[in-house]
């Protein structure tokens, strides 16, 4: 189980990361743009649930690469990932943070960041990453 403090000192480890606000919510960034924030659900997305249960606790949502990336992650089904309707077509999905350890929660982070990051960063940065 990982929280936001955690996201944050994660994140935060990343090079040239920062932390901001985003809709009033925590989001952090890299070449001004954010690779990873809090999702609170909106009342939209709670009633798009309808009966199904809602996941509980902290959600993070996060960049990947592409949408076949999403897709494949989504596909190994890994505990606490998923997405909702209002992430069709977007790269990224969100990830129930009550659900995930540390290491999951960092190669998320890392993957998000090496999707947003600009390109010369990323590649100074890749190898020593992963």
């Amino acid at each position: 189980m990982t929280t936001y403090d955690d996201v944050a000192r994660l994140a935060l480890a990343l090079p040239e990361t920062v932390e901001g606000l985003s809709y009033r919510h925590r989001a952090w960034s890299v070449g001004r743009k954010a690779f990873a924030w809090e999702r609170p659900f909106s009342q939209a997305d709670l009633r798009r649930f309808g009966d199904d249960p809602v996941p509980e606790g902290p959600i993070l949502g996060v960049r990947v690469e592409d949408l076949g990336e999403k897709e494949a992650i989504l596909g190994e089904e890994r505990p606490g990932f998923f997405t909702i309707q209002h992430f069709d077509g977007f790269a990224g999905l969100l990830i129930q943070l009550d659900l995930v350890g540390e290491a999951a929660l960092r190669e998320a982070l890392v993957d998000a960041w090496l999707a947003t990051a600009p390109p010369a960063l990323a590649e100074r940065h890749a190898e020593r990453l992963r």
